[in-house]
């Protein structure tokens, strides 16, 4: 899914034209984990640290993190640990401590949500995917936090993640919003996210560019199974929560939701077949 992201307007009782487009922002894009990913700065803070543009520094951080656990992760990839687990070539107690980390976060994931997230798909395949890109985004996050940059949009296809504000101000939130599955080009909702709000993480899930490829425990040879929802889209205050939880939704249903809401800090978007919404008060608001 891919929400499309901006800058809130400055706050204001009356938004004139000249601040309807937000504060001014510089970013750096770069394909991985078969998706973009984007780095927004506020435009004043892209200048040089250490003889270095920082945008620039900061997105080489990024990339080299996103492209290091695409090689040990991917499926697509024949040389990545992943797949040579895949074909047998060697068994999990064999992998890397690192696989074997994210391995244990994807099934405590699945014992907290009664399997809706599995990270093994129905032929057997262990499959980290839906754990990793989350996984990416937060420890692109932890470099850029190291490198002493405060404020930041990381968007990595639709998952978003901010810190402090793209100003002016502290105060000022940054502005997600969420495309309508049936028209990619009109806008369900907005959110904010950063800013003085508890809020940094947004991601969403669903079957609108995929079809439906969400698999779950207990639903037949294929994992496959008729879906109450057509997207969801989860704002929590870290992205790993919002990323399971968004992709356990869209798995488990009515339930799933029911459960996510009262379980976790966390306001929810859901997109049913028909196109009907069902939102916790953060998204009406």
């Amino acid at each position: 899914m891919q929400p499309t992201f901006k800058p809130s307007p400055a706050e204001s009782p009356a938004l004139s034209a000249a601040n309807l487009g937000g504060p001014a922002l510089k970013s750096r894009t770069f394909r991985c984990m078969g998706t973009v990913i984007s780095l927004a700065l506020p435009a004043d803070d892209c200048g040089m640290r250490d003889g270095e543009p920082v945008l620039e520094g900061a997105a080489a951080a990024v990339e080299h993190i996103f492209s290091g656990l695409d090689a040990t992760f991917s499926l697509y990839r024949t040389d990545s640990e992943a797949s040579r687990l895949a074909r047998g070539e060697v068994t999990l107690r064999d992998t890397s401590a690192a696989f074997r980390a994210r391995f244990a976060d994807a099934t405590g994931w699945r014992l907290l949500t009664d399997g809706f997230f599995t990270p093994e798909r129905p032929d057997g395949i262990l499959d980290l995917s839906g754990i990793i890109k989350g996984y990416a985004i937060d420890q692109a996050a932890s470099a850029l936090e190291s490198a002493g940059i405060t404020d930041w949009c990381l968007n990595a296809g639709g998952d978003v993640l901010v810190s402090g504000s793209p100003g002016p101000g502290p105060g000022t939130p940054w502005l997600a919003g969420i495309v309508d599955p049936q028209d990619r080009g009109t806008l369900l909702s907005g959110f904010a996210l950063g800013g003085t709000g508890r809020f940094a993480a947004l991601a969403t899930s669903g079957t609108a560019e995929r079809g439906n490829h969400i698999w779950r425990v207990g639903a037949g040879r294929t994992g496959l199974h008729p879906l109450d929802f057509r997207q969801v889209s989860v704002a929590a205050p870290d992205i790993l929560t919002a990323d399971v939880l968004a992709t356990a939704i869209v798995a488990g249903g009515r339930r799933m939701l029911d459960w996510a809401t009262d379980s976790w800090d966390v306001e929810v978007l859901a997109v049913l077949g028909g196109g009907e919404l069902l939102a916790t008060p953060g998204f009406r608001a």
